[in-house]
């Protein structure tokens, strides 16, 4: 009789991480909610403003990786739209739902979404090692096609990865453990764990080493060459080579290199949370709650870091919001691009190379 009357209190009683342990549970879970709302609603306008620039800036296409960019903006969106669903449950507007395939779902579909992104991150590395290391023979080893069916193959493997969770083969990770479910009855397996960072984490952490230490190498004995040169030939020639022979490719690799350090200090924490209470280390589910929104939060640091990191993209925001505040069709100018001032279209610069 207590125990049944206990496990009705325990049912009626609002769930939060952040609340457990707490006599005032309800304000805590009101805080969680906050935050979790406030985080979503920055990385759904954050995302959207990327999109939106990306299709109104043509010299933002100058590069194939605005294609994964652009991937990783619509991933991101729908991370954001995606939690709605932990917030709106909060806020018990949810309470219809069944609440272990909620949860399910949601961590499955999350867990997805930041795969694409990680995903995308190494095939941005590989593209710009290519360019770099195959200058004359990047246009015909890196087509649309190619790029399309890459990208495709990104959002496929990303959904097959995680999909064992679904048959009871471990956990994708703590996205959904804002439900009492996820958070209690939902355990991690250590084979799955071992499997998804075999499998995703650790080839694209590898890869993103490799890529980018080679790109950094390579373009710091260029500029040695180039020191060379100036004290061979005096300082006209050395101008005239460092016009011609520069090294924009690096200033392009370091504002991706800067939204991929970010993404794995971000990611890191949760990984190696991850990790540890899979192997029966260490569990805590507060520990679990800030990890996993700690990560999600790098959804809204991708578009901040781009737009301050890229001259061309503040260029195009700065376009879009003169359009919105013109009195002309605002969208519409962007959308047929014969409106407001247009932007040069960029001379091919080359590529770094030995």
């Amino acid at each position: 009789m207590n125990s049944s009357s206990s496990d009705v209190n325990q049912s009626s009683s609002p769930f939060c991480l952040l609340g457990l342990g707490y006599s005032h549970t309800l304000n805590i879970c009101v805080l969680e909610a906050a935050v979790i709302l406030f985080l979503t609603i920055l990385i759904i306008s954050g995302n959207l403003v990327v999109i939106v620039v990306f299709h109104c800036a043509p010299l933002l296409h100058h590069h194939t990786t605005s294609h994964f960019i652009q991937t990783m903006a619509y991933a991101d969106l729908l991370v954001g739209v995606s939690c709605l669903v932990p917030s709106l449950s909060l806020l018990h507007y949810l309470k219809g739902l069944d609440e272990e395939l909620t949860c399910q779902v949601f961590g499955y579909l999350v867990s997805v979404l930041k795969s694409v992104s990680m995903v995308s991150l190494a095939c941005i590395s590989v593209d710009r090692y290519i360019a770099i290391t195959q200058p004359f023979s990047y246009a015909t080893l890196v087509t649309p096609c190619r790029l399309r069916v890459c990208i495709g193959l990104i959002w496929l493997y990303s959904a097959l990865i995680f999909l064992p969770s679904f048959f009871g083969w471990g956990k994708p990770g703590y996205h959904g453990d804002i439900f009492r479910w996820c958070a209690t009855s939902w355990q991690t397996d250590p084979g799955f764990s071992s499997f998804i960072a075999a499998m995703l984490y650790a080839p694209a952490a590898l890869t993103v080493c490799f890529t980018y230490g080679n790109i950094f190498r390579i373009c710091r004995q260029h500029t040695r060459e180039i020191t060379q040169r100036h004290a061979r030939f005096g300082p006209q020639e050395s101008e005239r080579g460092e016009r011609g022979e520069g090294c924009p490719d690096k200033r392009y690799a370091m504002v991706l290199f800067r939204i991929t350090s970010v993404f794995y200090v971000l990611w890191m924490p949760y990984i190696l949370y991850f990790l540890l209470e899979s192997a029966g280390l260490y569990r805590h589910l507060v520990a679990s709650f800030l990890t996993t929104w700690l990560a999600i939060s790098n959804s809204f640091c991708n578009c901040l870091i781009y737009s301050l990191s890229n001259s061309v993209f503040r260029k195009g925001l700065g376009r879009l919001f003169r359009q919105l505040c013109s009195p002309c069709q605002g969208l519409g100018c962007c959308m047929e691009g014969k409106k407001g001032p247009a932007l040069p279209r960029p001379r091919p610069a080359p590529a770094c190379h030995v």
